[in-house]
C-alpha cells in the first residue's frame, strides 16, 4: 500500500502577513507562546519546520501585559558582560518599568527554535509599548484576544 505524500512548503511558496495584536492586560506567557506560534507559522496549513513561513507579528501596549502570581518580585534576569564578578540581575518589576519590550521579546525568543531559523523568526517580531507603531505602510490585520 503506497503512503500518502506529506506537503513540505518550499521558500519560494511561502507568504506572510503582519498582525498587529495588542497587549494590553494580556498574560505575559500566553501572549508569548501566541506570538511565537505565529512566528514559526504553526498556525498554517502550510507550516513546514524547516521553511520560514510564519507572519510577522507588532505588538503594542507591551508596557501593560500582565503576569500571575508573584512573578514580579521573584523573577529574576541576568545579564553577564564577560568579564569577572560583572553577572547583573534584574527583577521582573524592574525591567517592566524600564525596558517592557525586552521583557516580551525575551519571553517569545525563549520559545522559538535556537537555530539560525529561530533567529530569522525572532526578527519578523516588532514589540512597542505605546499605542503607535512605525509600520502603518504595511497592510495588517489586527488580531482578537483570545
Amino acid at each position: 500500500m503506497k503512503r500518502p505524500k506529506t506537503y513540505l512548503a518550499k521558500p519560494t511558496e511561502s507568504t506572510s502577513s503582519w498582525e498587529v495584536i495588542d497587549a494590553t492586560g494580556e498574560v505575559l506567557g500566553r501572549l508569548a507562546a501566541r506570538i511565537a506560534t505565529t512566528l514559526q507559522g504553526k498556525n498554517k496549513s502550510t507550516y513546514t519546520p524547516h521553511v520560514l513561513s510564519g507572519d510577522h507579528v507588532i505588538v503594542l501596549n507591551a508596557s501593560k501585559t500582565r503576569v500571575t502570581g508573584r512573578k514580579l518580585t521573584q523573577k529574576t534576569y541576568y545579564r553577564h558582560s564577560g568579564y569577572t564578578g560583572n553577572l547583573k540581575t534584574f527583577s521582573l518589576k524592574k525591567m517592566m518599568e524600564s525596558n517592557p519590550e525586552r521583557v516580551l521579546k525575551l519571553a517569545v525568543k525563549g520559545m522559538l527554535p535556537a537555530t539560525k531559523l529561530g533567529r530569522q523568526m525572532l526578527g519578523r517580531l516588532r514589540v512597542y509599548s505605546g499605542d503607535d507603531h512605525p509600520h502603518v505602510a504595511q497592510t495588517s490585520q489586527t488580531v482578537e484576544k483570545g
